[in-house]
């Protein structure tokens, strides 16, 4: 019999497969190997059915998932959205004349033309648009005669001077200026409501939307279309603009993902110059990548600009275990293994902390599900389809794969005189520096006081870290972005911003005009206009003020809300002309609308905080009148920020719980967990002293990152302590079984540390700034998840998995020889 000692572990050298009893192994091991060709055949039948669904994988996204749909707040606003026009997704777009004012006849007649396009897209609520061109935009004034009105742009408008100051006078008396038309009259804007639904029931294409948008500004930015109209500039903000752009920047993704396959095939051919064996790993998870948008074709699921980066993470992840096995695979077959059971042999080592493994990664994202964001939640199964095919294509297919073709003899004898030398210690004076931590006390007691400085001043730090947007316009995309160039300038000449936050008054049917509900929504109104960022207040109450003075020849001592209900019921007939978003056909519903400066979260939470204390303390009789928050994109951004920053602590505890529970059944020792998490919450915490160093707050798009670094971390901590823990159960000491755990596994793990901090590092150049956010986030944590276990590990292990651990250990510690390896042959 060829069989030699393995001074690795206690699986023994075996040359021949005549040596080795086929049956030997669990139950699943012989159901893999023992049936390897029906294994292949599956896999490829497999992957042709879900690569043929993955070619139906779309790119969306919705406005609605994108909200908390199981709040309170937000379930009041969806309740009542169809009598809420316009306070949800909208885009607004200003037309600006560099070359004079909005009173030019080229200008209005380019505005025209712009106008009907727009009216005209996919998607747009039509009903709702208003523009300078729009008939629902109004006017009003007070004469002799009573009141008098009409459209803002006069009926008889034919671009002649006269019309034109027509339309000058119209807009003053409509009081346009600073909300449809720009302080300085050099641009107007034309405000389009979204329907997420058509009337055939087709989902708003983000995508093609911005597209067409785009196309609208790229084709009148460049010049005049006819001798009646002039080149303009275009400016473009609201909810489905930034979604767009996101969209757009896939391309950017897509080059991205190219550049870490390319950075992961250099580093893991350098590390073991194979080539079969790195084409394979990459392969394999490049396979799982493929399966994944397969499945979430078949679930129905989209991909939206939140989750595209999950088939990165996907591959990242795969490449890590891949990784693994391969270098198992490796050394045995350097030793004289033969390359089937050197598959079989990895696969017994690795198998269990590989599930494990994947399990934790998984566990960061399923848990997600719990937060009530749709598109979190669609995230959350995302992954967990990519983490599914994981644990069949490298867990599974790879060892196949590689018992059949092996890897090249001379990058195995590589393998093994490298270990060879490392032991001896000829060579890799670092990987003999970290053998100290677990040897030394003073070199473990300094690396523990280390990571106490740095955890404590991370926290501090910490502290700090909020929840919703930190700047202006859209963090997700660059300050120098088009959309943040297009937002500051609206905001700068324009008196009434985009970010508005509405409240909604519901009461019985034409309730909204009694005298006791008008003047509880004006002491609101004037309650919040004590609040700095909130710029104006507009609701019913201004209407019918104005009306009721206009109808007493513009007396001012009559701008009031009157008790006559006579008088009231004239205003509202009046509003219902002028300005009918001001409340629903039966005047059961009214929105009342602040206007705020920005949407940072601290401009949030005080309007918020503004409404919620004037509930509290001006109860109301629910049969008669409810005041009810929140609608509008800042109002229903408030209680997104909530909803994040509350998830943000409950999902790591749920995370941290579950990979807690992953570790005990894995090593089955409270200590071993203890050595496992520590380096975890180390990162975590400095992860989030990071984001508040570099200005990010928690969003939708950061919440899933420290779930994510958890769950990759663990793997190295798994696979590291597994091989440490096998060793140190067989009679080594602490030393010799973190040496050995270092050699054997210590060098993937920094290799796939590196490679992954080198592939998503890349990312930190993209145009879109969320996606740099998370390349920065996610280099950090892949590299002191690295660091962590390499260091934190073996100084953790010389404190509670030391000789104490052997002894407690000793009774489990199995037999030697082939019983040993073959403990199920029959």
């Amino acid at each position: 019999m060829s069989i030699k000692p393995n001074e690795h572990d206690t699986m023994p050298v075996v040359r021949s497969l005549e040596d080795f009893p086929r049956n030997s192994g669990n139950l699943l091991e012989r159901l893999v190997f023992n049936h390897r060709l029906a294994l292949l055949v599956f896999t490829a039948l497999l992957t042709i059915a879900l690569g043929f669904m993955a070619t139906g994988v779309k790119l969306n996204a919705s406005f609605v998932k994108m909200i908390p749909v199981d709040h309170p707040y937000i379930q009041n606003f969806l309740s009542n959205r169809d009598e809420l026009r316009g306070m949800g997704n909208t885009l607004r777009i200003v037309v600006e004349n560099p070359d004079g004012d909005i009173f030019d006849a080229r200008y209005l007649e380019t505005l025209r033309q712009i106008n009907e396009e727009l009216f005209l897209t996919q998607g747009v609520d039509r009903a709702w648009v208003k523009s300078l061109w729009s008939p629902a935009v109004r006017w009003t004034e007070v004469t002799e005669e009573g009141f008098q009105g009409g459209p803002v742009m006069p009926d008889t408008y034919d671009g002649s001077s006269e019309s034109i100051e027509q339309l000058r006078l119209n807009i003053t008396r409509g009081g346009l200026v600073g909300n449809l038309v720009a302080g300085d009259l050099k641009s107007s804007a034309i405000v389009l409501p979204l329907l997420e639904q058509d009337a055939e029931g087709r989902r708003l294409d983000y995508r093609a939307l911005s597209t067409a948008v785009e196309k609208i500004r790229s084709r009148y930015e460049g010049g005049a279309q006819d001798g009646k109209s002039r080149a303009v500039r275009i400016h473009i903000v609201g909810f489905a603009k930034i979604v767009g752009d996101l969209i757009a920047g896939l391309l950017n993704v897509m080059a991205y993902f190219l550049a870490a396959i390319l950075i992961a095939a250099t580093l893991l051919y350098w590390y073991t110059r194979c080539v079969r064996s790195t084409v394979l790993v990459l392969a394999c998870s490049l396979l799982a990548v493929l399966w994944q948008c397969g499945l979430v074709a078949l679930a129905g699921l989209e991909i939206d600009p939140y989750s595209m980066l999950v088939p990165f993470l996907i591959f990242a992840i795969g490449v890590s275990h891949g990784a693994q096995k391969m270098n198992g695979i490796m050394q045995d077959i350097g030793r004289g293994t033969h390359r089937l059971v050197a598959a079989r042999y990895t696969f017994r080592r690795l198998f269990l902390p590989g599930v494990t493994a994947l399990l934790s990664d998984a566990a960061g994202f399923a848990l997600l599900v719990l937060i009530p964001i749709p598109v979190i939640r669609e995230l959350a199964l995302t992954a967990s389809l990519g983490f599914a095919a994981l644990v069949f294509t490298n867990l599974l297919l790879l060892p196949v794969l590689l018992s059949h073709v092996g890897v090249g003899a001379k990058a195995a004898q590589r393998s093994l005189e490298v270990e060879g030398r490392d032991a001896l210690g000829e060579t890799g004076r670092i990987w003999r520096w970290l053998g100290y931590f677990a040897e030394r006390r003073r070199w473990a007691a300094a690396a523990l006081a280390v990571a106490a400085v740095l955890g404590a001043g991370g926290y501090l730090v910490s502290l700090r870290l909020q929840t919703g947007d930190l700047d202006p316009g859209a963090p997700e995309l660059r300050a120098d972005s088009r959309y943040n160039r297009d937002n500051d300038y609206i905001t700068r000449h324009y008196g009434l911003t985009s970010d508005v936050f509405a409240v909604i008054v519901k009461t019985p049917p034409e309730g909204c005009l009694r005298y006791d509900t008008l003047v509880h929504v004006d002491r609101l109104a004037w309650e919040l206009k004590q609040v700095p960022q909130v710029q104006a207040t507009l609701g019913l109450t201004d209407v019918v003020r104005q009306i009721t003075a206009g109808s007493f020849e513009g007396n001012p001592k009559w701008l009031t809300i009157s008790r006559n209900q006579d008088i009231l019921n004239y205003g509202a007939q009046q509003a219902s002309v002028n300005n009918p978003e001001l409340f629903n056909t039966d005047c059961s519903v009214m929105p009342l609308i602040a206007f705020l400066s920005d949407h940072k979260a601290t401009t949030l939470q005080d309007t918020l905080g503004t409404v919620e204390r004037f509930i509290k303390e001006n109860p109301t009789d629910a049969a008669k009148l409810q005041v009810l928050p929140v609608a509008g994109s800042a109002g229903i951004e408030a209680i997104t920020n909530i909803v994040v920053h509350k998830a943000n602590r409950s999902i790591l505890f749920y995370v941290y719980a579950t990979v807690i529970v992953l570790c005990l059944v894995t090593f089955r020792s409270w200590r071993a967990v203890i050595v496992a998490v520590v380096p975890l919450a180390l990162t975590s915490i400095l992860c989030e002293a990071l984001m508040v160093w570099l200005g990010i707050g928690v969003k939708v798009a950061t919440l899933p990152v420290i779930a994510t670094g958890v769950g990759i971390g663990v793997d190295y901590a798994l696979y590291l302590l597994s091989v440490q823990l096998a060793g140190q159960r067989r009679g080594l000491d602490l030393a010799q079984a973190c040496r050995e755990a270092l050699r054997f596994t210590g060098r993937v793990v920094a290799l796939v540390g590196v490679t992954l901090a080198a592939g998503v590092v890349t990312w930190a150049f993209s145009p879109i700034k969320f996606q740099a956010d998370m390349g920065v986030l996610l280099t950090f944590m892949f590299l002191l998840n690295m660091v962590g276990a390499l260091v934190l590990i073996p100084a953790l292990s010389h404190f509670l998995l030391d000789e104490r651990f052997r002894s407690a250990s000793e009774a489990e510690r199995p037999p030697g020889g082939l019983a040993a390896a073959f403990p199920e042959a029959t």
